[in-house]
C-alpha cells in the first residue's frame, strides 16, 4: 500500500470529514473510496436505451451500404496495411472472462425481465 499526502483546502477536507462521518467510515477509507469511484467511471460499461442503439445501428447500416462491396482480395490489403496495437498489461484474459461473464449476466437478466 502507498502512502500519499496532500494539501486540501480546509473547507474541502471538512466536507469529506462529514461525508465519511455520515458513511460510518474513516476519512482514509472514503478518499480511498472517492478516488477509486471517480478513477473506474472512466471504464464503465453503460447501457445504451433503445433509441440511441436503434440510431446507432441505423447509422451503421447506411454507412455499410455507402461502402459498397469490398472483394477477399481488397479486404486482405487493408487489414495487411492496418496498425496492429500492444493490448493494455491490465487487461488480462481473466479481466477478459470477467468482463464477458457480466455482460452474459446483463443480457441474460435483461431477456428475463422482458
Amino acid at each position: 500500500m502507498s502512502r500519499l499526502t496532500i494539501r486540501l483546502p480546509e473547507m474541502l477536507h471538512h466536507q469529506l470529514v462529514r461525508l465519511a462521518q455520515s458513511e460510518g467510515v474513516s476519512l482514509n477509507q472514503y478518499i480511498v473510496y472517492a478516488l477509486t469511484r471517480q478513477v473506474t467511471s472512466a471504464y464503465t460499461v453503460e447501457a445504451l436505451s433503445e433509441t440511441t442503439r436503434d440510431r446507432q445501428k441505423e447509422f451503421f447500416n447506411t454507412l455499410l451500404q455507402s461502402l459498397g462491396q469490398a472483394s477477399a482480395a481488397e479486404i486482405e490489403v487493408v487489414m495487411a496495411e492496418r496498425e496492429f496495437v500492444e493490448p493494455e498489461e491490465s487487461l488480462t484474459s481473466e479481466v477478459i472472462s470477467r468482463w464477458q461473464e457480466r455482460m452474459s449476466n446483463k443480457k441474460t437478466s435483461s431477456s428475463e425481465s422482458q
